[in-house]
């Protein structure tokens, strides 16, 4: 770093093309988003990434970069997400825990993209699920409930430490009705489970996926279909669980059986029961906080790593709901 008044110089060598178009993001976006963050401006040059400012503000940005190397190392694009994650960490301390964080591959997706988790809360997340038995993971759209949980699963079939997966969600949707679908049961409540598909998809490939269905090693099916089973051997999956009934919980709960872990996720600002009707899912969060093999992970808007926009989106419904005064008030 050189001294030029009041602004200094970084140049930080990249190892390869790919490294830097990773690092860049397309169009400089990911540069621009860093310059926006910490007030630095950005250059790259070749295989060099130049950064301007004023010491205090370099020190900050070559310290984000730094915590996001092992991602564009790889040739991992890095997205917005991944720089507000890194300077949050440092902001609050916690450069290190991110730093180990980034360490923390879970999987490859089909598209060889390294799946692992991107904020601190995620990070915890993944812990729980792989220490509990029973987990309820509670955030907004966008936060990787179900999609790190299903990552998690298929591994561990892949490591053969589940026999199989099992995957449900409670067919009620944004006032709809199945009864209004076409077809049987099943084909009425495939498109409340297609979230469930698309994420399969991605890790295994539809192919591999749709030859698990067919041998029962992976089942997606809706709530309804757990009931008076015993769930042995299985990695459990209920999503969009605050669409359940404290009775319908309570169910699925205890169907869990030997050598089986369950997962529990929900976005409690999107509850389609009536008006009238106690949420299970914040119910049973409330009930089983604190006992043992059961933990409870509440993920909130900074963990959004869908497109940014949804993270101010989310937040704009949070500051609302916080204006508004609900007319009836869910346990």
């Amino acid at each position: 770093m050189s001294d030029d008044g009041e602004r200094s110089r970084f140049v930080l060598d990249l190892p390869d093309p790919d490294a830097a178009l990773a690092l860049a993001g397309e169009a400089e976006t990911t540069l621009h988003r860093l310059e926006a963050l910490t007030g630095v401006s950005t250059v790259l040059r070749g295989l060099q990434l130049v950064i301007t400012g004023r010491p205090t503000q370099i020190e900050r940005a070559a310290a984000v970069v730094e915590l996001v190397r092992p991602i564009w190392q790889e040739g991992q694009s890095v997205s917005p997400v991944d720089l507000q994650a890194a300077l949050g960490a440092l902001n609050t301390g916690r450069g290190d825990d991110h730093a180990a964080m980034n360490d923390q591959v879970l999987a490859r997706s089909q598209t060889g993209n390294m799946l692992r988790p991107r904020t601190l809360r995620q990070k915890r997340y993944v812990d729980a699920m792989e220490r509990h038995d029973l987990t309820f993971a509670l955030g907004p759209a966008g936060t990787g409930k179900t999609f790190l949980a299903t990552v998690l699963a298929v591994r561990m079939l892949t490591e053969r430490k589940v026999e199989r997966l099992i995957l449900t969600r409670p067919a009620v949707e944004a006032g709809e009705r199945l009864g209004f679908l076409p077809g049987d049961l099943q084909q009425k409540v495939d498109p409340y489970l297609r979230p469930l598909y698309d994420a399969l998809h991605s890790l295994l490939g539809p192919e591999k996926t749709s030859v698990l269905l067919e041998k029962g090693v992976i089942e997606v099916a809706p709530l309804a279909y757990m009931r008076g089973r015993t769930l042995s051997d299985a990695f459990v999956i209920l999503d969009e669980a605050q669409n359940t009934t404290p009775a319908q919980m309570r169910m699925v709960l205890t169907r869990l059986g030997e050598r089986s872990r369950m997962v529990v996720t929900g976005d409690t600002t999107q509850v389609d029961l009536p008006p009238s009707q106690v949420c299970g899912l914040v119910e049973a969060s409330d009930v089983l906080e604190g006992v043992e093999g059961v933990a409870v992970c509440r993920l909130t808007a900074a963990d959004v790593v869908r497109h940014p926009l949804v993270q101010r989106v989310v937040e704009a419904y949070a500051r609302r709901d916080e204006r508004k005064t609900p007319k009836i008030q869910r346990r």
